[in-house]
Order: structure tokens, then C-alpha cells, then sequence
């Protein structure tokens, strides 16, 4: 299994339960490991940083983008990031499903984005069900903050620190709680 051929298939939604699939995604982990190791293991200057991210992203990714090791990714290769995103200290990506940071956004410290599910029945467990997550332009997400997968979180939306995103959030919107509700509009 290639690459983009994995990332069609996880659009379809359909479980990741076969051989190959399983094998192919079992490669991948180590590879972005093997990167992701690099990454962590000692100081490395903002240009170094952003080299081994397009090493573990599988493309170059923006001069603008900042972040603050560590990093962690079970994956690597679905992951999108825009210009100007700044990303804090231990953050973790599941990114089977894709993750896509839009423009300008601020992810706080220890945020997890979980791509994938597993079945609810003992039967189905071992199976999983990959959904992206995808945040516009301009989003701030606050420490210690999960977002779960086929979650959409609009233009200049707020994740309050510690919250549990189920639901998608419309733009303009700051949410916050576990699981994340509704707070107020952003107000200028």
C-alpha cells in the first residue's frame, strides 16, 4: 500500500481492519517514530525543526510555521498545516483520519488530535474508523485540549483549555467543558 492510496481509502470512512492496512499502517509508526525520536531528542534550531516536520509530513512545510518540541505523531503523513501556525509543546496527532490546521492557527500545550475510533462491541475493537479534523483560519485551541475526530472547528473559533471537542464548532465560536459546549461568540 502506498501512501496517497491509504489516504483515499481513509476518506471513505470505512474500518481499517484488514492485513494490509494494519501492516502498512504498523510502517508508518515506525517511521514517524523514527522521526519523531530525531525531533525530540535534543535542541534543534526553528529551521531544523521545520525540516524534520517535512521529513515526518512527507512535504515542505510553510517557513512561517513555528513549533515547539516535543511533537508526537503516530502517522505523519496526514497531516496539513498553513501559514502561520504555531504549535506548543507535546502535542500529539493521530492523523490516520487527517488533520489540517488552517491559517494562523495557535494550538496551546499538550492538545490531542484524535483521528480514529474503535468499535463500541468486544467483536469490533481491534477495528478502527478513521474521520479528519479540520480547523479553519485563525483558531485558537487552549492547553490540554482534545479534539476528537470529524470534528470542524470554524474561522477564529475557541477551545477553552481542557475541553473535550465532540461536535463540530462554528466559526467565531469559543467553546469549552467536556464534553466542549457552546460559551459565547467572540465580540470585538
Amino acid at each position: 500500500m502506498e501512501i496517497e492510496e491509504f489516504k483515499e481509502y481513509v476518506k471513505t470512512g470505512q474500518a481499517l481492519d484488514s492485513d494490509e492496512i494494519h501492516l502498512f499502517m504498523d510502517e508508518m509508526s515506525d517511521e514517524a517514530r523514527r522521526v519523531t525520536f530525531k525531533l525530540n531528542s535534543a535542541y534543534h534550531t526553528p529551521d531544523e525543526v521545520r525540516a524534520l516536520l517535512s521529513e515526518l509530513f512527507g512535504y515542505a512545510v510553510p517557513a512561517s510555521l513555528r513549533v515547539f518540541p516535543p511533537l508526537y505523531a503516530d502517522f505523519g503523513k496526514n497531516i496539513t498545516v498553513g501559514e502561520g501556525v504555531f504549535i506548543n509543546a507535546c502535542c500529539h496527532f493521530q492523523d490516520h483520519g487527517g488533520v489540517t490546521l488552517g491559517d494562523g492557527c495557535q494550538i496551546g500545550h499538550n492538545v490531542v488530535f484524535a483521528t480514529l475510533n474503535h468499535g463500541l462491541s468486544p467483536d469490533t475493537r481491534r477495528s478502527t474508523w478513521p474521520a479528519p479534523i479540520v480547523l479553519g483560519k485563525g483558531v485558537w485551541v487552549g492547553s490540554n485540549s482534545t479534539i476528537l475526530q470529524g470534528v470542524t472547528i470554524g474561522d477564529h473559533a475557541i477551545v477553552a483549555a481542557g475541553a473535550v471537542v465532540t461536535k463540530d464548532v462554528p466559526a467565531g465560536a469559543i467553546v469549552g467543558g467536556v464534553p466542549a459546549r457552546f460559551i459565547k461568540w467572540i465580540t470585538d
